[in-house]
């Protein structure tokens, strides 16, 4: 009789698959590895700041390094809120289109704009009492704005609306004056370029007191009530003369924006401006 022949199960393949299934994982386990040890390294270099604070965003990771070591003097709270705000860029570089729009939360500025036809919901007339002709603001602002005029008035203040909302296409002619007569440099510390002015959201309002010029109103009783009671009413001075880091504007006494009462309370007892708040309270 024939003896039947084993079958013999060829077991090199499925060795060699394995090895090379081991290996592929080896490396990816020490990729991995890698990978934490140098996070953990810059984080370290940070001094683990990212425990400290809710807006601390790891995508940004090496911009903070990077701007850690050309700022040596900041502290790792500051060199997080000014790479989350976009200082560590060139402005008009990196550019957004803002969020949030038809809110009062609105952010615009040299880093987030707003496109051509971006026209703010409810636009209302400014009543005529505080203001100069065709003024505009959205209703909610225009409301609270003619609570703190009247209010202001009762306590012989006066308060008066020199400009409000522009067009896209308004922002385009004013800066481009502004540039044609002091230059691109110098018009950008003042005036927005069109598309990146937060008075096409409606919300902003430039005011006098109907006696001197506007350039003047710091010296003016009024400038000392508004400091004191705007929040009451919602508006925040915005470009406010020790945060010309963060907005990106030299100072300007007369310039307010509409935040509601709720924010901007909170900016007021803590001392920032709405490029700080967003990142503390809106972005994340």
């Amino acid at each position: 009789m024939r003896r039947k022949k084993k079958l013999r199960i060829k077991k090199k393949p499925i060795f060699f698959i394995l090895i090379i299934f081991l290996i592929f994982g080896s490396i990816l386990i020490i990729k991995k590895t890698t990978f934490k040890t140098n996070k953990e390294i810059k984080l370290n270099e940070l001094n683990n700041i990212d425990k400290e604070i809710t807006y601390f965003d790891y995508k940004k990771l090496d911009r903070y390094i990077k701007y850690k070591q050309k700022n040596k003097s900041l502290s790792n709270k500051e060199v997080v809120m000014d790479v989350n705000i976009g200082i560590d860029r060139d402005y008009y570089t990196h550019t957004k289109p803002s969020k949030n729009l038809n809110t009062t939360i609105i952010l615009v500025n040299k880093y987030n704009y707003l496109k051509k036809n971006y026209i703010p919901k409810n636009l209302k007339d400014v009543s005529l009492k505080y203001s100069r002709s065709d003024m505009k603001l959205v209703g909610e602002a225009k409301e609270a704005y003619e609570k703190m005029a009247y209010d202001a008035y009762k306590q012989k203040y006066r308060i008066n609306a020199i400009s409000s909302y522009r067009s896209y296409n308004y922002q385009v002619n004013l800066y481009n004056r502004y540039k044609q007569k002091d230059g691109i440099d110098a018009a950008d510390k003042y005036s927005a370029r069109a598309g990146y002015s937060e008075h096409q959201t409606g919300l902003a309002i430039d005011i006098d007191n109907g006696k001197v010029d506007f350039n003047n109103f710091e010296s003016t009783k009024e400038f000392k009530w508004m400091i004191e009671n705007a929040y009451k009413y919602g508006f925040i001075l915005r470009f406010p003369k020790d945060k010309e880091k963060q907005t990106g504007y030299q100072y300007e006494p007369w310039h307010y924006r509409y935040v509601g009462k709720k924010a901007a309370k909170y900016m007021y007892k803590n001392n920032l401006c709405l490029e700080e708040y967003y990142v503390k309270k809106i972005e994340n």
